[in-house]
């Protein structure tokens, strides 16, 4: 049976990225003895079968230290960690440093076939979580550029190449108001692509923009920017809205991001 966690007063943990996706945790524990553990729980249904445990050993005077590597899978989702100190139950950790700089230039190989993100950040109750991601294949957003009537994306796709019939998607998101799918032409050299997004063709509604990499046949790859240090772009990367006039009347559209830092377009009608 999993010990479920303890209201106690939570431990402090430094985090440390590195380039290859890793991540390492300080958590101060003085005067604690005994075995220890760092807990990352992910936020399902039943988060006691879905629990990652890393040995904590001493690092320094008062610290203990374990290590989540790149080759250790850790799903896509949320995960909040813990320390289990010896003869206790799970108690929260709270963040104490943290170093992203090596995420903000990262460039992965693509050579295993998928890319692995791991972003350490504080929850709004001040708990320490880190948050996931494990595409196979990825298609990250490297560049946006917004222009009068629309939006250019240059980026790059990991785990796969483009290949002959490539092509982009914008698919209307169920429950938004708009429908359909819109095709998208593409400019491919081998894993790099650019592509336009015209506003005057859609109504409003949100639209998610997908990549097929070897046309209809291939799959489809969610465009998501993830390699960098902003674990939840959706509030932070806020894009101005530009005024177009298509067919179904006046419309403000701009470029957002979800609350899983995938690439979509925002179309509603003017306020006012």
């Amino acid at each position: 049976m999993t010990s479920q966690p303890s209201s106690a007063a939570p431990l402090r943990a430094d985090c440390i990225a590195d380039s290859a996706g890793g991540l390492t945790f300080d958590v101060a524990a003085h005067g604690r003895t005994g075995a220890a553990h760092l807990l990352l729980r992910r936020r399902t249904a039943d988060a006691s079968e879905d629990t990652v445990g890393l040995p904590l050993a001493p690092a320094a005077e008062g610290r203990l230290r374990a290590a989540l590597p790149s080759s250790v899978a850790l799903p896509e989702g949320r995960w909040d960690a813990y320390a289990h100190m010896s003869g206790g139950v799970p108690r929260r950790l709270v963040p104490g440093v943290t170093d992203l700089r090596s995420l903000a230039d990262r460039t992965p190989s693509g050579l295993l076939g998928h890319v692995a993100v791991r972003i350490p950040y504080a929850t709004r109750q001040g708990n320490l979580t880190v948050r996931s991601w494990l595409r196979a294949p990825h298609a990250e957003a490297a560049e946006l550029r917004l222009q009068d009537d629309g939006l250019t994306v240059r980026g790059r796709v990991y785990g796969t190449l483009l290949a002959a019939g490539a092509h982009a998607e914008l698919r209307a998101r169920p429950g938004t108001g708009a429908e359909g799918v819109h095709r998208l032409g593409l400019t491919a050299d081998r894993a790099e692509f650019r592509l336009r997004i015209a506003y005057g063709a859609l109504a409003p509604g949100r639209w998610d923009l997908w990549l097929r990499t070897a046309g209809e046949r291939g799959p489809a790859v969610r465009v998501a920017r993830l390699l960098d240090d902003i674990a939840d772009k959706e509030p932070v990367l806020v894009f101005p809205r530009v005024r177009v006039d298509t067919r179904h009347g006046p419309v403000e559209a701009g470029p957002c991001y979800t609350r899983d830092n995938d690439l979509s377009v925002h179309v509603t009608a003017p306020a006012g």
